[in-house]
């Protein structure tokens, strides 16, 4: 069931409004009647598939706490391997299968493998990692073990956002779905702004954005170097709306049911180097990897100084590409992360001369483009179909360098180019600027607590003009209710 759907639109008042009338003893069933709902809205029979991982890990978390030594890392290993078994059934084997038919074929050995062209479970990766992190923190201690398996399943299934996340720790959801809560007409509010916020930022940005780039990626092969610059510049922004778009309506739907979620992004277009960025981009699964894969390798390898550190990085930023997709392109993207890593940890010298050279405000704006720069070509690989495209994609922008000011000269001042191909004029380019420059001043005055306060001083009548003519806005220009509009995490 996609946010932007009747379905949803339909579904979500439903669930508001049983929650608050029910007692605080049924309401877990609600939501984990209504999680199961929603997720079956996709493929029905998967929930098979998510009903055995949390199974699997909610006796192991059990059975880790009642358990010493030796055994406890027995139910661990059982745990991890049993989850992460599933997931590469599902999302590595055809990957796998081909990569060793191709190898066979190259090399003569004879060994073929046959993909199962098997249909990814929507969410599969993010509920995997939530379940991990379960069981991982139960045998460090860190958090007593759920006994309740509904609290428990409801702990992994919690529609919001059980298939693109936030990446939840258990400290932070079970003992919200165990206090009572009464409805807050404040936190409702601020909820469903939040709500209609990743919406706008989802039909009205990111699909607006997507009309352009879709069609370049799809077939590079007919566009010049500033019809690909603008592209790739224009996912940078289409990706971070779509994206925190859906975080936005994860962590607002829950707030209106008076649960909280963690923040997922942080102005991650603003980040001036690269550990920064991922700081400040998908903070969840970031802190995740940090905390489970790059701290633990770090600490294991500490003695080799900056060596170990480094190959700490590259190996936690390789697992990162993995997990977002099987397939060369995203592994190239998580390892291209990872070097730049290391590099700017190399040179950290050199940014230290920077800011003696340039002020603190130029320093920083450069450091801003750099790092946008670098994250923006990264995504030529994540967003490319394939590792030719990718490569087809870098080489026309290179070889484009020289002429690329003339060509957006032409863009902007005179036609469209090669976007006549897919039909846009002038005027859509510019409007998706626009919007563009629309965000990162509405999300800039946001995070520094300057909108809300803004809005609340203004007469309510003038609040609830402002309010309608958002929602008309995005009622007129949003892309609604079609299956071309799936949010692309969804794919992970």
């Amino acid at each position: 069931m996609l946010f932007n759907s009747w379905e949803f639109l339909i579904f979500f008042p439903l669930v508001v409004v049983l929650f608050y009338c029910l007692p605080d003893r049924h309401r877990w069933k609600l939501l984990l009647f209504s999680s199961c709902l929603f997720y079956m809205a996709f493929i029905p029979y998967y929930i098979l598939i998510l009903f055995a991982t949390i199974v699997v890990d909610y006796f192991a978390g059990i059975q880790i706490e009642r358990s010493t030594g030796r055994t406890r890392v027995f139910y661990l290993f059982a745990s991890i391997v049993t989850t992460c078994m599933i997931l590469f059934f599902f999302k590595y084997f055809d990957f796998v299968a081909r990569n060793v038919s191709w190898i066979s074929n190259v090399w003569g050995i004879g060994i073929t493998m046959n993909p199962l062209g098997l249909v990814l479970p929507i969410g599969l990766s993010f509920h995997t990692f939530q379940s991990l992190s379960y069981v991982i923190e139960v045998y460090r201690g860190k958090q007593k073990p759920e006994y309740h398996f509904g609290i428990y399943s409801l702990y992994v299934m919690f529609f919001p956002q059980l298939v693109a996340g936030p990446i939840e720790r258990p400290q932070n959801m079970l003992h919200q779905f165990r206090r009572s809560v009464r409805f807050d007409s404040e936190r409702f509010r601020s909820g469903s702004m939040l709500l209609a916020w990743g919406l706008f930022k989802k039909v009205v940005i990111a699909d607006q954005l997507a009309t352009y780039v879709n069609p370049v990626f799809q077939n590079p092969d007919n566009f010049d170097a500033a019809s690909i610059a603008i592209a790739v510049f224009f996912f940078y922004f289409q990706i971070y709306c779509d994206f925190s778009g859906y975080s936005d309506i994860a962590l607002g739907t829950a707030r209106m049911l008076s649960y909280d979620l963690m923040r997922n992004f942080n102005l991650p277009f603003l980040s001036r180097t690269m550990s920064e960025f991922w700081k400040r981009w998908h903070i969840s699964l970031s802190t995740w990897l940090r905390d489970y894969i790059y701290e633990p390798l770090a600490l294991n390898w500490r003695d080799r100084g900056l060596i170990g550190i480094s190959f700490a990085l590259i190996v936690t930023f390789s697992i990162s590409g993995v997990w977002h997709g099987a397939e060369w392109t995203f592994i190239v993207w998580g390892l291209s992360h990872g070097v730049v890593l290391t590099l700017e940890l190399g040179a950290s010298r050199i940014f230290k001369a920077r800011n003696r050279i340039f002020p603190p405000v130029i320093g920083d704006k450069l450091a801003m483009l750099r790092t946008f720069f670098l994250v923006s070509l990264s995504y030529v690989f994540f967003r490319a179909s394939n590792i030719d495209d990718a490569l087809l994609i870098l080489q026309k922008l290179c070889g484009g360098l020289a002429v690329l000011p003339w060509s957006l000269d032409r863009i902007l001042y005179h036609d469209i180019g090669d976007y006549k191909i897919i039909g846009h004029t002038r005027n859509e380019f510019i409007f998706s600027i626009v919007l563009i420059a629309t965000l990162i001043t509405l999300e800039k005055i946001h995070s520094e607590n300057l909108l809300t306060p803004a809005l609340k001083s203004l007469p309510r009548y003038a609040r609830t003009l402002i309010y309608q003519a958002f929602i008309l806005f995005m009622v007129a220009y949003g892309t609604w209710f079609t299956k071309h509009s799936s949010f692309i995490y969804f794919q992970f």
